[in-house]
């Protein structure tokens, strides 16, 4: 298959291996990696990159996985609003089994009673909406920078079409305010990041710029075992020439700008707010928040809320391995309490989590 043989053709997977360990023997001293997207993730470990690789080329995985990043008081919340009257929660599939508070997820609150659809675009709200005018449709509003235009094009339709009982409760994050908490970040010594694929398609390349900045490495890569390792190989030529820069390897999807028309949409309706991650505390300027234009779209200024106090769960390490200080051996609970069938925390809900891809593949 077109753009997908090519990329995973063995012969040029041991060429890249070669050429990785022949950089990796100049460099002559470990090289610490960061992929900072869920799908990268899941992709190193299904493919089995870690194991490839020269063992000086340490690879770790931060937080690219937008609900593994989600916070407690967030999923709190979540099944709050879930819970009332006339309201539908819509929400996409990763959420529904993300424990919250005394280990309740919107499964269980579905499975009690609450009205809780799950959505594949978030463009089936307006129908929903459109179908139950008695009802309050509340969207998840939950992803990076990939994700978020598309929400924002749905709250415009919905202002052009006259909807009122449409709201979104958005969580949204933004990559690159993660990236500077990452660099700032006392207990990690990262030479160089892989940056996400899907995010670099809409943000492009120069907003990595504060990489090079600091000193460290940037490649943008694809998902595939080609993409990656030549990805993994420019970051190595770029910590063995010290000459650091934002470098494509996914050209086929990205370019320097990005979609600036998909950019241009998101920032008309949205803007940035500090925003709390899971395992990385408040960020500032890290999150989106309706623009006030669009406050009647807001989940959080039409309804009122209690006070909510969350904590993260004891004893789950998702937090840590989510910094990249931690990987999912080191949690006690992992393979012990924590399993796909009984997950404790979000890493091992999501399909792109750190310790959902460990359990599945090493």
């Amino acid at each position: 298959m077109k753009f997908i043989d090519e990329y995973r053709d063995p012969a040029v997977v041991q060429a890249l291996l070669k050429r990785i360990d022949s950089t990796a023997r100049k460099i002559s001293r470990p090289v610490t990696i960061m992929e900072i997207c869920g799908s990268h993730t899941y992709a190193i470990g299904r493919f089995g990159i870690r194991n490839l690789l020269p063992e000086s080329i340490r690879l770790i995985s931060g937080p690219g996985c937008p609900v593994c990043v989600t916070s407690a008081r967030d999923v709190d919340i979540a099944l709050y609003l879930s819970g009332l009257d006339h309201v539908i929660f819509a929400t996409f599939g990763d959420m529904l089994r993300v424990p919250g508070r005394g280990g309740n997820s919107l499964q269980k609150k579905r499975a009690a009673g609450a009205d809780v659809r799950v959505v594949s675009s978030a463009a089936e709200c307006i129908a929903l909406a459109q179908a139950n005018p008695q009802k309050e449709i509340i969207m998840m509003g939950i992803g990076f920078e990939t994700t978020a235009p598309t929400i924002a094009a749905v709250i415009a339709a919905c202002r052009k079409k006259e909807i009122k009982n449409f709201s979104v409760f958005s969580v949204h994050k933004i990559v690159p305010p993660a990236i500077n908490a990452l660099l700032a970040d006392p207990l990690l010594n990262i030479d160089g990041f892989l940056c996400p694929g899907h995010v670099s398609i809409m943000i492009g390349a120069d907003a990595y710029r504060m990489i090079p900045n600091a000193g460290r490495a940037a490649v943008i890569t694809g998902f595939e075992p080609v993409d990656i390792l030549e990805g993994v190989w420019m970051l190595l030529n770029q910590v063995e020439s010290s000459k650091m820069e934002v470098a494509i390897q996914y050209s086929r999807g990205v370019k320097p700008e990005g979609n600036t028309r998909a950019m241009n949409l998101l920032h008309s309706v949205f803007e940035t707010a500090d925003a709390e991650w899971r395992g990385l505390g408040i960020i500032p300027t890290s999150g989106l928040v309706l623009r006030e234009a669009f406050a009647s779209f807001d989940t959080l200024k039409k309804f009122s809320l209690p006070d909510i106090k969350s904590s993260d769960i004891a004893g789950c390490g998702c937090g840590d391995i989510l910094r990249g200080i931690k990987l999912p051996n080191d949690c006690p609970l992992f393979k012990k309490v924590c399993t796909p069938v009984n997950p404790i925390g979000p890493c091992m809900v999501s399909s792109e989590g750190t310790c959902s891809t460990y359990y599945k593949y090493y």
